[in-house]
């Protein structure tokens, strides 16, 4: 399995992601899940891939060199040559149901889901930054103010943090962090997510990203953040008051006259309802 995070700012995007595909008693395989485009001070873009490795592998590949020709200009588009990330994102899903399309019947007769999600993101010059997720049958939606991320894989236990955290207006170091502890949540909790990680941070109209990085089990940094994570977080949970049963010296009780507490059942005659 595998966990990968993509965050849309005000100030830039951030991408992460794990490389654990395969993780048993004795074999555990690791491969990358992102891919960076760049052309210097035209355009870059970040994908990030979950699901099924031949499937994400093979649409990478095709990707590269995939083109479509746009309905209304008659124009054959690539990633490379396209004017939007939109428009980029349509190749994306292109490069995915020509794949189904390909090898869709082949999988279904040996009992395989085609089952692929990727997260797409960059800016191209001429207009802003743009985040999409694409499905498995290439279509795909975009990030708003309101969703700043998207999330592929094992999400569920790294969410809670980007929801108390991330708003639009925040920087780029302090999202990239708010990712990191989203990861390591994940890797706390689900062994089919593993280091190493690789970690994107790009800037605004910049068009190119200098600050990528890999992450293995020796970086300081993450080793410091998870650290001191579960240290906080143990210290912060320590100075909640604990719940007041019966009374009690507290200003915030947990027992009220309303509502009701759950009726007991006392006897096989009584009725549940």
């Amino acid at each position: 399995m595998t966990y990968c995070i993509a965050i849309k700012l005000d100030a830039g995007l951030v991408f992460l992601s794990d490389s654990r595909t395969n993780a048993g008693l004795d074999q555990i395989n690791s491969f990358r899940k992102m891919m960076i485009y760049e052309k210097t001070d035209d355009r870059f873009m970040t994908l990030l891939s979950a699901g099924n490795l031949s499937i994400s592998q093979s649409v990478r590949e095709l990707l590269q060199t995939m083109s479509i020709r746009d309905d209304t200009s008659d124009k054959v588009l690539t990633i490379w040559n396209a004017e939007s990330m939109f428009d980029a994102a349509r190749v994306l899903g292109a490069a995915v149901r020509h794949i189904y399309e390909r090898d869709g019947v082949a999988l279904k007769r040996a009992g395989v889901d085609f089952n692929v999600s990727m997260l797409f993101g960059g800016q191209i010059r001429g207009e802003s930054m743009r985040l999409f997720q694409v499905y498995s049958a290439g279509n795909f939606i975009e990030s708003t103010c309101e969703t700043p991320y998207f999330q592929i894989g094992e999400s569920k236990y790294g969410k809670p943090v980007l929801d108390r955290v991330l708003i639009p207006g925040l920087p780029l170091d302090e999202a990239a962090k708010c990712a990191l502890v989203s990861m390591d949540s994940t890797l706390k909790s689900n062994l089919s997510v593993g280091l190493p990680l690789d970690l994107a941070v790009y800037a605004a109209d910049s068009f190119n990203c200098d600050k990528v990085v890999c992450i293995d089990e020796g970086n300081p940094y993450f080793n410091m953040l998870r650290s001191n994570w579960g240290e906080r977080l143990r210290a912060v949970f320590d100075s909640i008051e604990d719940p007041q049963w019966f009374g009690g010296n507290s200003s915030v009780p947990l027992v009220m006259d309303k509502p009701s507490p759950i009726k007991k059942i006392t006897s096989p005659k009584e009725k549940l309802m």
